[in-house]
């Protein structure tokens, strides 16, 4: 399932067949669900930076991106903020079919003790906000971007990143031949 990045800009449609329709609404809306019904106590602990980033943190090209756990465990949540945050990670985890995807919640599920919920930035409708999933089997991150097609120099609701990964996984594959080449050639005393 995994890497998957997806992105928007703009995310609604404002004519035509699907005017009405935004991208990114569950992934954007239940996010900020989560980060809303956190207590002041859950929010200190969940709140990892006002600003930003310049973009998620494991874009193309950072396979096995060592990224540190941090923010609020899913065992500090109440049972409705757990099941909330098992909505956004389903919301991602989704988008695979059916019986792949329900393997996937089950991996996820195993792990659910060692899973992070982080968030930066304010959580209000009209603020632009960074949030992440993290365990040791899935790590998903959410984000707006400053303006391209709608050039802005500050994030917008209309430009949105998402990053599904699996940490440590390889996710964007190896190049076996050149391994195995790099290896017969090292032990053969030989270079290219």
């Amino acid at each position: 399932m995994s890497p998957v990045f997806m992105g928007s800009e703009p995310n609604d449609a404002d004519a035509g067949k699907y005017e009405g329709t935004r991208v990114f609404h569950d992934e954007e809306h239940l996010g900020l669900v989560l980060a809303q019904s956190l207590s002041a106590e859950q929010r200190s602990k969940a709140v990892i930076g006002d600003e930003l980033p310049p973009e998620v943190f494991t874009t193309a090209f950072r396979d096995n991106f060592e990224l540190k756990y941090e923010g609020i465990r899913y065992n500090d949540l109440s049972s409705s903020q757990q099941g909330l945050m098992l909505n956004v990670i389903d919301t991602y985890v989704g988008r695979m079919r059916q019986d792949q995807a329900s393997l996937k919640i089950d991996e996820v599920k195993e792990h659910l003790g060692e899973t992070y919920f982080a968030w930066m930035g304010a959580a209000t409708e009209k603020d632009v906000y960074y949030y992440r999933i993290h365990s040791p089997v899935i790590l998903i991150e959410f984000d707006y971007q400053r303006g391209v097609a709608l050039d802005t120099d500050k994030p917008t609701k209309d430009h949105i990143h998402t990053v599904v990964r699996t940490p440590n996984g390889n996710d964007y594959g190896k190049d076996l031949l050149r391994q195995h080449r790099e290896n017969a050639d090292a032990s053969h005393g030989h270079r290219s």
